[in-house]
């Protein structure tokens, strides 16, 4: 069976770019503005406060897991936070056991927990995280708590072909993240592959984006009707059901591009297209450049 959350994770290409071990004692704050990279946080002993992109403070504790496909800035707080005119820690200090410290550096910690942040290979990753919850919150899963030590457990070794296992470990991190998510997730993938009826309609544009769907055909997949299909989809996904549809198709035109072991005619019925001049036009519409200039683009970007 086609799975679409796999696909979106597999194309975005995670790689980690930092990792670290922290820890909180007494009363401390630290914040960080970052540029929009993927973050996740893993409570490993006690419990803090964490507040990312300007939302309310999220009490976590131990083995609860948060990951954030895009972090502008986060806060984070022992339990007992200090006054709001305290500043911020700076830096925190270096343990001998190679975490680091925000707080009383002496005391026995309150909390433990190991941060990470990431980068997406994927050029068009800003449409692909787009179909992502914008905060997934895991309580209590121990296998999430396994799958992040060994990405900093792995990030730190130098063992033969570590960047694959990296890439596969953090893929696999994602995914399991994303799929534990509740219901209640932000609009996105997520969150209509949640709903059993348009979960199917999902998997149908996955496992088949070059057949002519419409909404009719695709309101029938779904077992419901036109209104309510292109409503319930809409509200769920955070975009119109042909919207999505022409998102996923470049999402895949553009992997294509890149490997550049297909022809433009190839690809063009591959995503749908009944000839290679109608997938040009549209794929510029989109993109804003011809597929041809793209695939010489990705080209020099590796070169």
């Amino acid at each position: 069976m086609t799975d679409p959350l796999a696909e979106v994770v597999t194309l975005l290409q995670p790689t980690p770019t930092f990792s670290k071990v922290l820890s909180g004692a007494g009363r401390w704050r630290a914040s960080r503005t970052e540029v929009g990279q993927p973050f996740y946080c893993v409570v490993l002993e006690g419990s803090l406060r964490l507040s990312v992109n300007g939302r309310e403070p999220l009490v976590l504790q131990a083995d609860d897991f948060i990951l954030v496909p895009e972090v502008f800035g986060f806060t984070m707080t022992s339990i007992d936070p200090p006054d709001d005119d305290a500043p911020a820690d700076i830096a925190p200090t270096a343990q001998p056991d190679g975490s680091f410290r925000f707080g009383d550096a002496s005391g026995a910690p309150d909390a433990q927990w190991l941060a990470g942040l990431c980068a997406f290979g994927a050029p068009d990753a800003a449409l692909l995280v787009s179909l992502l919850p914008e905060l997934a919150l895991v309580r209590g899963d121990h296998r999430l708590a396994i799958l992040v030590k060994l990405v900093r457990d792995e990030s730190r070794a130098q063992r033969p072909a570590r960047e694959v296992v990296l890439a596969r470990l953090l893929e696999v991190l994602f995914i399991e993240a994303l799929r534990s998510v509740q219901t209640g997730a932000s609009p996105g993938l997520v969150r209509g592959l949640s709903d059993a009826r348009l979960a199917l309609a999902i998997r149908e544009i996955h496992k088949n984006p070059e057949k002519p769907w419409t909404i009719a055909e695709l309101a029938k997949t779904a077992a419901l009707s036109r209104s309510s299909f292109f409503d319930r989809f809409s509200r769920a996904v955070g975009v119109a059901p042909m919207a999505y549809l022409l998102s996923w198709r470049m999402a895949i035109a553009k992997n294509l591009l890149r490997q550049r072991e297909s022809s433009i005619a190839t690809i063009a019925a591959r995503v749908g297209y009944g000839s290679a001049s109608a997938f040009s036009v549209a794929f510029a519409r989109h993109v804003g450049v011809p597929p041809t200039q793209f695939a010489q683009q990705a080209v020099k970007s590796v070169a």
